[in-house]
């Protein structure tokens, strides 16, 4: 299964491996950690890797959604060199109501 949609990037094919990008925005504070990994390695690999899972307990990697550049993989997906693995976190508010509760402020 093919993970980065035809887009490049910059970073270079290692060669012991491959390395990606695994990113978990936090409001105000994006985490970006740069990971080498095997030739082959899924998205879980890279998620355990990165070392976000221990630093942020909230993420549950049975339960949290991820995705390569704004697409939702699963867990299984085989990474390309250069993806950007994508933790989501779930929306403070939807965002029609939010809209809603701002323009109702003015």
């Amino acid at each position: 299964m093919r993970s980065s949609n035809g887009q490049s990037s910059s970073t270079a094919t290692y060669e012991a491996g491959l390395l990606v990008s695994v990113v978990y925005a936090l409001p105000g504070r994006p985490i970006v950690r740069e990971v080498e990994l095997p030739d082959g390695a899924t998205l879980a690999v890279a998620l355990r890797r990165s070392g976000l899972l221990r630093e942020f307990p909230e993420i549950d990697p049975a339960a949290t959604p991820v995705g390569v550049y704004g697409q939702v993989m699963p867990p299984d997906t085989i990474l390309c060199p250069g993806d950007r693995v994508e933790i989501y976190r779930p929306l403070g508010a939807e965002p029609k109501v939010a809209r809603r509760k701002r323009a109702s402020k003015r």
